[in-house]
């Protein structure tokens, strides 16, 4: 909580998130800070490029899992058009699988939505001061693959590239190629090459298997 007995600016936040529950649960918890206020939110990706240009945010919550388009592709493309806008990554998923991931899109931080408020004020302060913020167990997890200087411990996901990564987690969760094409704005042959690389990457044979694969990672995120 900031100081009393003074004037505060409030820093403006701007939620990302497709769930109506969770975004007020957002606002209600940011909105009782002195120091913080929740400017605008949007429900999806194009929404929110569209705003967050209009209303000059000094933060940008954003979730990964959108409707129209990966949380990630998003961050890039914030911070191509807003160089100085910082990000901070929220998610159900396992932060392990994100973390490195948001970091290279150019996030400034990570925190899992099953986070308590005061970790999530704490994070959205720490990203606003211009650090980076993680979690204590991904901390540890990034010094000590650091220390050992070898990456046997990294989950084989890790090596797909971040539209590998996208594609995968549509099978996850239920969508066709032709779906997935659709909502890329792929083709479908290009669906077909990333989804074959992805397959010989992860020592897969057959689609149906990598499907099996993929909604097992997205119920266990």
């Amino acid at each position: 909580m900031a100081e009393t007995g003074q004037a505060v600016n409030p820093k403006k936040i701007f939620v990302v998130d497709d769930h109506p529950m969770m975004r007020e649960g957002l606002r209600s918890i940011i909105n009782l800070e002195p120091d913080l206020t929740v400017c605008d939110e949007a429900d999806n990706a194009r929404k929110a490029m569209t705003q967050i240009e209009k209303t000059g945010p000094d933060l940008a919550l954003v979730d990964i899992t959108l409707p129209d388009k990966s949380g990630l592709e998003l961050i890039k493309e914030l911070k191509a058009r807003c160089p100085a806008l910082p990000i901070l990554a929220i998610s159900m998923h396992d932060e392990s699988l994100y973390a490195e991931r948001i970091l290279r899109a150019g996030a400034k931080g990570y925190i899992n939505k099953h986070q308590p408020p005061a970790e999530l004020l704490k994070a959205i302060r720490q990203v606003l001061a211009g650090h980076l913020y993680m979690s204590q167990e991904i901390s540890e997890t990034f010094l000590k693959r650091f220390s050992r200087g070898a990456s046997s411990s990294r989950s084989p996901l890790e090596i797909l590239t971040d539209r590998e990564f996208e594609i995968f987690q549509l099978l996850g969760k239920g969508h066709s190629a032709k779906e997935i094409a659709q909502q890329l704005r792929l083709s479908d042959k290009t669906v077909a090459v990333h989804n074959a690389n992805i397959r010989q990457k992860l020592k897969i044979k057959t689609t149906s298997q990598l499907i099996r694969l993929a909604v097992e990672a997205d119920a266990l995120g």
